[in-house]
């Protein structure tokens, strides 16, 4: 791929800086919209890093599979993903076998993948540029001057070169003139940094680490079947392709295979509650903290860490206040970033892609720019706010106690499903160029789950208390029949909302009035065997 872009008279049509997942999707969709458009593409790396969000859900591999049509590499490069599995665990679950178990009883109805992010970046890439985007790489980008209405100005540089600066002559040094700036740089969010837009979330102070490993079990081996008989044959899925969650008191983490033989693991954490082992190396305090959870010390017991590809992030959660503008667009981790629980990435990068997209086309073919730009700015920024508050505010709370965290997790899939998924099988591709949560219609259904996750985490609160918390986080097994986009989908949500206020009556009386609060260090979980209503079936 050339590393200079091609000599040119006049502006790119867009800059997209950054050439990974969304930058590069950005492109794509752009250019089936419009092949005229002269789009060029600016990557800072040689070739892709590896790096997170190798999991998809529903609505991302919606996108990926039917939108970019990536099926085919799909199903050759990376596993078929086989759902969420979550693995419980309390000072009386000693083993693998002892841990509660809950995921699905059968393999899932609809696609989902575990992606090499570095081997599906490069692939889109690839087809953006045949499909006619310039691509100018490695280069990294250095400043972008903002005029409203006008052409944008990217300052770059080589690794080999000096700044960009004002030779006209010598395209490598020149700076990049273009009518639109799509900012796709990922967590280095370089506009919203820039301009002083970029704001933290500090209702959600989490903070990550994690790496690949090499020599972790595989959870349908025979080894493990032998070894752990009634549990190998409790569930007819398979547990190795899915996403294993491994959660405790205010953490979770992650095991995610790959092709080639590696596993994703990384530890998200809530600062209020916990935080990393004391250590100078990041892999050794990393597997401390695994090793508190019976499933890692059985499954990752031989397994050896990647030094060179360990990392530490705080603070997760941040925004944009600014999404577009009159001549750029923030898509991806570039416009915000919530929480890595559940995957959402892959599908926030749907929704900012295709809305990008649709916005610089329209403006492209006369539409009027500035209610659509004031739109999409009203949209994200309602999605994001009404997604944090509905699925992640102190959810941190719950879980890792079974009970709820098993209710929280039909609630908020079946709500995902019914107003979140269907929306692109019913309407197509369109469907995303309008991000979930934003428009009056689905705000009834965000306000709903805000109200449970914030009753759950209440909760949460006095089973800490009473130390009571995590008392059925051992020998419970809860297998259920994957969702589906049909009649029983309704149905199967009344059922999970009648447990749901049956616990409220149970046992949430305890706290309907008391005062919310987040800071509490709370107790270690308990052995408490008092009695507490138990979940109704799935």
């Amino acid at each position: 791929m050339n590393p200079h872009p091609p000599p040119s008279e006049q502006p790119w049509d867009a800059i997209v800086i950054g050439g990974a997942l969304s930058g590069a999707a950005t492109a794509l969709l752009l250019l089936r919209r419009n092949p005229r458009l002269r789009v060029l593409i600016v990557e800072r790396h040689s070739t892709f890093k590896r790096r997170v969000g190798e999991s998809t859900v529903e609505v991302s591999a919606y996108f990926l599979g039917r939108v970019l049509d990536l099926t085919a590499h799909l199903n050759e490069h990376h596993y078929v993903k086989q759902g969420l599995r979550f693995w419980f665990h309390n000072p009386r679950a000693t083993t693998l076998g002892e841990c509660s178990e809950t995921g699905p009883g059968y393999n899932v109805r609809l696609p989902g993948y575990q992606v090499d992010r570095a081997v599906l970046d490069e692939e889109v890439l690839a087809r953006a540029v045949a499909a006619g985007a310039s691509l100018l790489r490695p280069a990294r980008v250095l400043d972008v001057s903002l005029n409203p209405g006008g052409l944008q100005t990217v300052t770059w540089e080589t690794p080999s070169a000096s700044t960009a600066t004002s030779s006209s002559a010598n395209a490598a040094t020149s700076p990049l003139l273009g009518r639109w700036v799509i900012d796709a740089s990922g967590f280095s969010a370089l506009l919203a940094r820039r301009q002083n837009w970029l704001r933290p979330n500090p209702a959600h102070p989490t903070a990550a680490v994690w790496t690949r490993w090499s020599g972790v079990k595989n959870w349908d081996s025979r080894d493990l079947a032998v070894k752990f008989p009634a549990w190998s044959r409790r569930t007819k899925a398979l547990r190795h392709t899915a996403t294993n969650h491994l959660v405790g008191l205010g953490w979770w983490a992650w095991m995610i295979p790959l092709k080639g033989g590696d596993t994703s693991v990384g530890v998200v954490y809530d600062q209020r509650l916990l935080d990393l082992p004391e250590g100078e190396r990041l892999g050794p305090r990393l597997r401390e903290m695994l090793f508190a959870h019976p499933a890692a010390r059985e499954l990752m017991a031989g397994a050896v860490w990647r030094p060179n590809d360990t990392h530490f992030r705080r603070n997760l959660a941040y925004h944009s206040t600014r999404y577009a503008g009159d001549g750029f667009v923030l898509v991806g981790d570039a416009a915000a970033f919530i929480d890595p629980f559940y995957s959402p990435g892959m599908d926030w990068i749907a929704y900012t892609a295709s809305a990008a997209a649709a916005l610089i086309d329209g403006s492209v073919r006369g539409k009027p720019k500035a209610p659509r730009i004031e739109l999409h700015n009203t949209r994200f920024a309602a999605s994001y706010a009404r997604w944090f508050d509905a699925v992640y505010r102190d959810k941190y709370y719950y879980l890792g106690d079974h009970q709820l965290m098993t209710l929280a997790f039909r609630l908020d899939l079946g709500l995902y499903y019914l107003g979140v998924v269907s929306q692109p099988f019913r309407n197509g591709a369109a469907a995303l160029e309008t991000p979930s949560f934003a428009s009056r219609t689905s705000a009834p259904f965000a306000r709903f789950m805000a109200f449970y996750n914030r009753r759950l985490a209440a909760i949460a609160r006095t089973r800490l208390a009473r130390g009571t918390w995590g008392q059925s986080n051992d020998r419970r097994y809860c297998g259920f029949r994957s969702y589906e986009l049909t009649w029983t989908l309704p149905l199967r949500l009344l059922v999970a909302v009648g447990a749901y206020l049956r616990l409220e009556f149970c046992e949430g009386w305890r706290c309907w009035f008391a005062t919310p609060h987040t800071s509490p260090a709370p107790p270690e979980a308990t052995t408490s065997t008092s009695a507490v209503c138990a979940p109704s079936p799935l």
